[in-house]
Formats: structure tokens, C-alpha cells, sequence
């Protein structure tokens, strides 16, 4: 009697003691949690910002009116640094203060942890696109030598092939008719970048084209899937998105083992005529390790290589977007009359600007089959002014984790906070851009240099055309840097800025270079467009209608 009374009592004890450390942990752990409520209530009470509207903060408000919107008015009342309650425990900060912002982007280094969270999940482990700076450090030092040093030193850094490929579907596309602005700009996005990556290999693999669909559909839900807290293993919708992730993981691999063999044969038949370039990454010893790091290569390198493209061709597939909708919507630059003089003869030719400035440079270039972009300041200005005038997000978010962001305004911004910039309000600020910021006018990245006049031998009349026109043969632009203005950040700035920016506008200007002098871009016949910058300042597109038509040119 007295053992089982022992044991009972024994029990009792420890059941006792269980419950009360439990209690204690629970309690230890709330306590701290509601710390940590109250220190960022009171740290945001010293930020200024309009006063939450409920205790569900704006995540109502914001579902039914446009976050940029919000900003502005908040901006115009409250300053360049505002701060706008999400949630009870969500702290959004957004900076419109050129100078402010860069100082923002150099101190915070990590991205959301829904953002990571979402490439992980969509794309699978990544050392490009974690949350956290600590990890992708390294891997974004070394893509960035390989994009921005080594690369860009070659002569023929995108593939000629690449161009030549998507020209060739684009003159197939055009026999159907009109063509849709953003569906064929992602797929140029992808061919480039795939095409440059990859090689000839990316062009003859017949499954690019199901691939490319599969990227964006698994990329399209990642964001929604990753918003759980707790995996939602009971939801079938769920299971369906997991076994698309591995149908892109496989497809990944079937394309790394294309290239790989593709390089194998190389090795084995150096002096084969295949008339192939193998790609960026697979030249001169550069392989796919260098991007992924020399270890646990083959289980970062379909997430590295995933991440990339889809990260790339949104970026890049924005960008020829916004360049081609500018271009027919603003026919100044597109379409005008110039008179070019030979000998004496006059020829009157519908050249547009960028097209003279593109024959001009293949004429003074040994190769005539390849386009010289570093002689088009033109063409480079007027990339540069599409992604000012509608940047690809609205949005360039960042965050510190771990620590408290000081400013040198002496504001604090709590850790785990996140950092917006509203990117158009930045980039169309008459105080950064001038009193035109929110027009459209490439001329704003280019200095003019005064050349000679027009030949003694021209006739009177048609030298006074020549100088109204004010055609290249008497001026040339230099091409100024944008990245003077801090304003300026279609690309991000700091540590996160985008590593291959230099890549996707060399990318752009040399497929541009092609397309211009091959094709005239119009808007198909009946189509309504605005031509006038969205006063809303609403990222959506302000285009009523996208359907383009490639006019072939008589050269």
C-alpha cells in the first residue's frame, strides 16, 4: 500500500511540476512576445504617419484602394518618412527622401521573410533569393563578377542567335496579325535570358516553350501558398501546386544535363562545326558552379537557376514592355522626318531617331551583322527613361531582421519593420527630375555636343530643312549616368540592388537594336490608347490597349 500510494503521490508531483514549468514557459513566452508589442508601439509612436483607422490597422483599407495612393497623400501630409499599421504587429515604413533612401538601402540588407519564403517554396532552396543577406552574400558577389566583369568585357556577350531567334518568331507571330505587348515581352525576356545562360541549347530544346508557362504559373501562386503559417497540408489545391514545383524542378534538370552533354561533346570534338555558342555560363570554363558555389551544388542549383530566370525575365520582360508601349505612344521619338544628304542627292526617309542612330552606328562599325549599342546614347536614354517613367514594381521593399534601423534623420526604425519606397512617386518627383518629371523625354539622360554644320555643297532650302530638324549629322549626345541621381532606382541600390543590371540593359539595347532596324512598332489599327502618364499614380497599366503590330521596314 504504502509503494502504490509512493508512486501515486510520485506522479501527482511530477504532473505538478510539468504543468508548472509549462506554465512558466507559456507565460516567460507571452510576456516576452508582448515586450516586444509594446517596444514597437512605442518605438512607431516617434515615426510620424497618419493614425491607424481600426485595430486591424490599414490591411482593410488597402484591399480596396491602391497602397500608392495611400502613400502619396500620406507623404503630402506627413513628410519624407511615414509609417502606415498593416496589423496590430505589422509596421510598414516607407521613405520618399532621395538621400534618406540611400542611406535605407545601404543599412538594410534583407528581404521579407514572405518573400523568401516564397521563392523557397515556389523554386526550392536558393543562395540567391534567401531573406537574409548573411546568406546569399557570397553567391551574389560572385554572379555579380561573373555578369558585370567577365562578361560584359566580351564582344559578344548576348548570344547573336538569341536576337536572331526571337526576330525570326516574332516575323512568324506577325502573320497572325496583332500581337499582345506583355505576352510576347516575357517571352522575349525568357528567350534572352535563357539563350544567354544555356546557349544554343536553350533554342533547340523543344520544351522551352512549356517550361516557360510552367515558371510562370508556379511563380504566379507562390506568394499565396507561402502566406500560411502552418503548411495547409489538408487543402488539395495545395498538393496539385507542390507537384508543379517538382515538374519545373525535373524540366530544370532535363535543361542541365542538355548543356552538360552539350559540353561534353565540345570537349570530345573541338574542332566540330555546329555552329552553336554555348552561353555566357558555359564559355571559357565558366559553369553553372560558379553561380551555385562549389558545394551542395545539386541541391541549390535548380533553385539558383529557377530563382534567376524567373527573377530575370520579370525584370527584363517589364523593361522591352514599357520600352515598346513608350515607343508607339509617343511618336516623337518614334516616327520622324529626317533629310539625309549623299553626294547631291537627297534622300527623305520616315526614319525615327533611334533607327537613324542605329543605322549611323552600324555604318561606322567592322561588323556590320552585330549592332554596336555602346553608339546608341539614344537608345540607352530612352531604356533608361521607360524604366523611370514605369518602373516594374510598385514597390522596393526591404528589411532588417535583426536590428534597429538609425537614420541619420534620427529616426528609428524598429527590426522586423518593412521599408518601402514608392517607386513612381520617386521617380516622377519634380524635385529630383524637374518640371517635366512626369512626361516621357529620353533627352533627360543626354548631354548634346555641338558637331559641324551642314556640307558648304548642300542647296540653301534644304540646308534650312537640315537645320530645323537638327538630324545627328550636326549634333551628337552623350550619354550621362543615371545612377548620378539617387532618384533613380529601377534597379534597387545598396547591397540588394540588383546584381545583373548592366546585363539586362546591355540585353535590351542590343535586342532593341534589332528589332528597331528590321521592324516599325505601331499600335494596331483601332486601338485606343493614353498617352498620358497615370495621374493616379496607379502601377497598374495605363494602356488601354497592348495589341501591337510589327511593321516590317523597306530598307
Amino acid at each position: 500500500m504504502e509503494t502504490s500510494r509512493f508512486l501515486r503521490d510520485y506522479a501527482v508531483w511530477e504532473i505538478n511540476a510539468f504543468l508548472w514549468i509549462s506554465l512558466i514557459t507559456i507565460t516567460y513566452f507571452l510576456s516576452y512576445k508582448l515586450f516586444k508589442l509594446f517596444k514597437l508601439w512605442n518605438q512607431a509612436c516617434k515615426i510620424p504617419g497618419p493614425p491607424s483607422p481600426s485595430f486591424y490597422g490599414y490591411f482593410t483599407i488597402l484591399s480596396k484602394q491602391n497602397l500608392t495612393e495611400v502613400l502619396s497623400d500620406s507623404h503630402g501630409d506627413y513628410g519624407s518618412i511615414v509609417k502606415l499599421w498593416l496589423s496590430p504587429k505589422q509596421l510598414l515604413v516607407s521613405i520618399k527622401e532621395p538621400e534618406i533612401i540611400k542611406e535605407m538601402l545601404l543599412k538594410a540588407k534583407d528581404k521579407l521573410p514572405l518573400t523568401g519564403k516564397a521563392f523557397n517554396l515556389a523554386f526550392g532552396r536558393s543562395t540567391l533569393f534567401a531573406s537574409s543577406f548573411d546568406k546569399v552574400e557570397s553567391r551574389r558577389e560572385s554572379l555579380a563578377s561573373e555578369l558585370n566583369v567577365r562578361l560584359l568585357d566580351r564582344a559578344n556577350l548576348i548570344p547573336t542567335k538569341a536576337v536572331d531567334h526571337i526576330m525570326a518568331e516574332l516575323h512568324q507571330n506577325m502573320t497572325k496579325g496583332s500581337i499582345n505587348c506583355k505576352i510576347t515581352s516575357q517571352h522575349m525576356a525568357f528567350t534572352l535570358l535563357g539563350a544567354t545562360i544555356f546557349g544554343d541549347t536553350f533554342l533547340a530544346w523543344l520544351k522551352s516553350t512549356i517550361y516557360e508557362e510552367l515558371l510562370m504559373m508556379v511563380a504566379k501562386d507562390a506568394c499565396f501558398w507561402a502566406s500560411y503559417s502552418v503548411i495547409p497540408f489538408w487543402k488539395q489545391g495545395f498538393w496539385r501546386y507542390r507537384r508543379l514545383c517538382t515538374e519545373l524542378k525535373w524540366l530544370t534538370q532535363d535543361l542541365v544535363q542538355q548543356c552538360s552533354k552539350y559540353r561534353q561533346y565540345c570537349h570530345m570534338e573541338p574542332s566540330a562545326n555546329l555552329g552553336m555558342e554555348a552561353g555566357v555560363f558555359l564559355q571559357d570554363n565558366i559553369s553553372l558552379q560558379e553561380i551555385n558555389g562549389r558545394h551542395n551544388v545539386r541541391d541549390e542549383s535548380c533553385g539558383n537557376i529557377m530563382s534567376l530566370l524567373f527573377h530575370g525575365c520579370l525584370t527584363t520582360g517589364g523593361l522591352i514592355n514599357n520600352m515598346l508601349m513608350r515607343l508607339v505612344t509617343h511618336p516623337e521619338i518614334q516616327h520622324k522626318v529626317s533629310i539625309l544628304y549623299s553626294g547631291f542627292c537627297v534622300f527623305q526617309l520616315s526614319l525615327t531617331p533611334i533607327y537613324s542612330e542605329i543605322i549611323m552606328a552600324k555604318k561606322g562599325s567592322e561588323d556590320k551583322a552585330q549592332p554596336v549599342v555602346e553608339k546608341m546614347p539614344l537608345l540607352w536614354a530612352t531604356i533608361y527613361e521607360s524604366a523611370r517613367v514605369m518602373p516594374a514594381g510598385p514597390l522596393l521593399q526591404r528589411c532588417s531582421l535583426k536590428h534597429d534601423l538609425r537614420l541619420k534623420s534620427g529616426v528609428i526604425v524598429p527590426a522586423g519593420a518593412i521599408l518601402v519606397v514608392p517607386m513612381q512617386l520617386v521617380q516622377t518627383d519634380d524635385s529630383s527630375w524637374g518640371n517635366d518629371a512626369g512626361k516621357f523625354n529620353p533627352y533627360r539622360f543626354l548631354s548634346k555636343t555641338e558637331k559641324t554644320s551642314a556640307s558648304p555643297n548642300m542647296d540653301a532650302s534644304i540646308a534650312g530643312h537640315a537645320e530645323e530638324l537638327k538630324d545627328q549629322r550636326k549634333c551628337t549626345f552623350v550619354l550621362k549616368d543615371p545612377n548620378k541621381n539617387p532618384a533613380f532606382l529601377p534597379f534597387g541600390s545598396g547591397a540588394r540592388a540588383c546584381v545583373g543590371q548592366k546585363f539586362v540593359i546591355q540585353g535590351v539595347a542590343t535586342l532593341f537594336a534589332s528589332l528597331l532596324e528590321q521592324y516599325e512598332v505601331r499600335l494596331r489599327s483601332g486601338s485606343k490608347t493614353n498617352s498620358k502618364p497615370s495621374t493616379n499614380y496607379s502601377m497598374s497599366q495605363d494602356f488601354l490597349s497592348s495589341e501591337l503590330v510589327f511593321a516590317r521596314r523597306n530598307n
